[in-house]
Order: C-alpha cells, then sequence, then structure tokens
C-alpha cells in the first residue's frame, strides 16, 4: 500500500511540474506577442506618409494587432494567427483581450510570407460583439480596408460605414487590406493564463482590471499613437 501512495504521489507531483512547465511556457508566449505587438504599431507609423491617417488614429475605439507567423500556404492560407487587442476606456487604454483571426485567403499567404494585421475597431460594439461570438467580418461587422497616408478626405469616406478598417503589412509595405469573410475570435485559453480565474474580459476591456506588467509596453504604444485631439 506505502509503494501504491508513493506512485500516487510521484504522479501527481510529476503532474504538477508538468502544468507549471506548460502555464510558464504560454505566459512566455503571450509576453513575446505583446512585444512585437506593440513594434507592429511603431514601425507602422514610423513613416507618417504611409501610416494609419490622424483623423482615424483619434477615432478608433479598439486596437488589434496580430504579428506575423511564418506559415507555408500555397494559394489557400489557413489560420493567419493569434494577436492582441485593447480598447479606449475614461481612464486610458485596457489591458489586452486575446483574439484569433481565421479564413481561407487565396494567394494572401503565397510562399508563406509574413505578414502583420492591423484591424481597428471603429465603435464600442464590434470589439463586444467579438468577445461573445464569433464574428464574420464583411457579414455579421461591416470592414473595409482602410485608408493609409495623410487623406483626409479618404479617411472620412470610410469612417461612415465600417465597423472595422483592416490593413496589412508585408516586406515593410502597410496597406488597407478587404478580410471580409474571416472570422474574428476570442481566445479564452490565452485570456485564461494572463488573468486567471474569476476575470471576465469585459471587466479587461471596461479598465476594471488593470494592464498585466507583460502588457504595459503594448498598452503605452498604443496609448502613444491613438490620440484624440483637444479640438474633437
Amino acid at each position: 500500500m506505502n509503494k501504491i501512495t508513493a506512485a500516487v504521489c510521484g504522479f501527481a507531483f510529476a503532474a504538477t511540474g508538468m502544468i507549471s512547465t506548460a502555464h510558464a511556457q504560454d505566459k512566455a508566449k503571450i509576453a513575446e506577442r505583446l512585444n512585437k505587438a506593440a513594434e507592429v504599431i511603431e514601425q507602422v507609423q514610423a513613416a507618417p506618409d504611409h501610416a494609419i491617417p490622424d483623423s482615424i488614429l483619434s477615432r478608433a475605439k479598439c486596437v488589434l494587432v496580430i504579428p506575423s507567423e511564418k506559415k507555408a500556404a500555397f494559394l489557400v492560407g489557413g489560420q493567419y494567427g493569434q494577436g492582441v487587442a485593447t480598447c479606449r476606456t475614461h481612464h486610458g487604454w485596457s489591458g489586452p483581450v486575446f483574439v484569433r483571426l481565421g479564413g481561407a485567403s487565396f494567394g494572401f499567404q503565397l510562399g508563406g510570407q509574413e505578414t502583420d494585421l492591423v484591424l481597428l475597431g471603429m465603435n464600442a460594439k464590434s470589439v463586444q460583439d467579438m468577445l461573445h461570438s464569433k464574428v464574420k467580418l464583411g457579414a455579421n461587422a461591416s470592414a473595409a480596408a482602410g485608408p493609409v497616408g495623410r487623406d483626409a478626405q479618404a479617411s472620412t469616406d470610410v469612417l461612415l460605414n465600417a465597423e472595422f478598417l483592416t490593413y496589412s503589412r508585408a516586406k515593410g509595405l502597410f496597406a488597407g487590406l478587404d478580410l471580409s469573410g474571416d472570422v474574428l475570435d476570442s481566445n479564452h485559453d490565452d485570456f485564461a493564463a494572463e488573468y486567471g480565474a474569476g476575470v471576465t474580459p469585459d471587466q479587461v476591456l471596461h479598465g476594471a482590471v488593470p494592464p498585466p506588467a507583460d502588457a504595459e509596453h503594448f498598452v503605452h504604444t498604443v496609448a502613444q499613437y491613438f490620440v484624440i485631439a483637444h479640438n474633437q
């Protein structure tokens, strides 16, 4: 009996160690994704003439970034990848929630090209809907390829109709991208790994939960660029 008890205890300790290791690995991947997302924003806005226009920066309610992941694909691309999102609150930008974007993209990932994706939720409803059910861009939520540069007139026209403005960045080039038909969904596993039990995405996006330490750089970067002008 003692041998059986010892064996069971040994198995339990081993299982606990495996769970702790997996949790640490998940946290490390999440931190890396958050830092990469911050880098995407910084690199996109480094060239103002080819960046997101100021008129859109000031009006965006939520920012979603899906950093590039090299994927082998030929003619039909599969899952794009995983990313992070933050929304405006009454006292700054929220801690991040975690998202996934998937769909079939003909030729989009030809040759395994690395592509960063940036999606801007132009009203609070856009991301709130995503948290509770999958959102199909162009169907459940209107989406449009976002304008770049300093074309304020184009920015105004697009803002009238789209819940999401979508962009891609590949090989240093940044441009609007049509993601109609793709599905945006929340990543509950990564959210649980980041915040633990007892916290909901709604609480995070409404600013009731402070950003975790590993998310501060991402949130600060978004806050640096997505500023509401004082004269608006």
